[in-house]
């Protein structure tokens, strides 16, 4: 499986002064679900308008699906690479739903026939064809993320990036937008998921990379990062709560690496299957 991004000793500043980047180099493998998480001030804003071409890195260089992002325009880069905004009103302008969702296929010159078919089509994969008329500033915070995503995932990216999406969210609309995404990766996208929300990441990231001070501090399966609980606390972050229960439980033989709750009453199962006492036939337990 081949690289859809490739980071190579990326350092970045603004103002020359002093690096919000120092070093910083990954790949990111065609399909994965990969989470970056640091910080407020760690550089994870900075490297995701590097990886969508807005700014130019200062030095090193930035390859997507093979192109340099130093040399290429922004434009083309957003034909691969769809990027949805933490705050939906800062991408939303247009006076409906489905105009929303047809905006960009229309700058990539697709004809009206072909456009009415993918909105609708958009439109009922995203549950939203009862909203197709309806001015989007209008909509709940949710359901204006949920527009946000479709539009970009009308324009099939291969590759989506999702900053803090679920901000601002209560646990059902966080849970759908979550869903969304997760089905598009299912499809085949590649997911960039930056975010503070520790839930999430456990739940849908396979891989995590941990940024702290422009440097990369760790990048590993996300159950194996969260299970080093003196990392995350030296990067001001913790744990799912469910994890951090699981390794105050570790005299008790639960994995420290819990990363569900799911996975914590399989585990408390075990423990209390493990300590039953063994009766004999026939008789009653004291």
């Amino acid at each position: 499986m081949g690289s859809e991004i490739e980071v190579e000793e990326v350092w970045f500043s603004y103002s020359g002064d002093g690096y919000v980047l120092k070093g910083v180099s990954f790949d990111v493998k065609e399909g994965e679900f990969l989470a970056i998480i640091g910080r407020n001030g760690s550089g994870k804003s900075t490297l995701m308008r590097l990886l969508v071409g807005l700014i130019k890195p200062t030095k090193g260089r930035i390859m997507v699906k093979g192109m340099d992002t130093r040399k290429e325009k922004v434009s083309r880069i957003a034909r691969e690479v769809g990027f949805i905004f933490q705050n939906p009103d800062d991408q939303l302008f247009c006076r409906s739903v489905e105009e929303e969702v047809a905006f960009a296929l229309r700058n990539l010159g697709l004809g009206e026939g072909e456009v009415e078919e993918v909105v609708n089509r958009t439109l009922r994969d995203f549950a939203l064809q009862d909203l197709r008329g309806v001015y989007p500033r209008f909509l709940s915070r949710g359901d204006k993320q949920k527009v946000s995503v479709a539009a970009i995932a009308a324009m099939d990216p291969s590759i989506l990036i999702l900053d803090e999406p679920t901000t601002g969210q209560d646990y059902r609309d966080s849970m759908t937008i979550m869903e969304l995404v997760k089905g598009l990766n299912a499809r085949g996208k590649t997911v960039i998921l930056v975010t503070h929300d520790m839930r999430n990441v456990a739940a849908y990231a396979e891989r995590t990379i941990l940024l702290d001070d422009g440097r990369i501090l760790a990048d590993a399966p996300t159950r194996r990062l969260f299970a080093d609980r003196e990392l995350l606390r030296r990067c001001g972050l913790a744990p799912p709560q469910i994890t951090d229960l699981a390794q105050s439980c570790a005299d008790m033989g639960i994995r420290p690496d819990v990363i569900s709750v799911e996975e914590m009453e399989e585990e408390l199962m075990e423990v209390l299957c493990a300590h039953a006492p063994i009766h004999r036939e026939g008789k009653e337990p004291p």
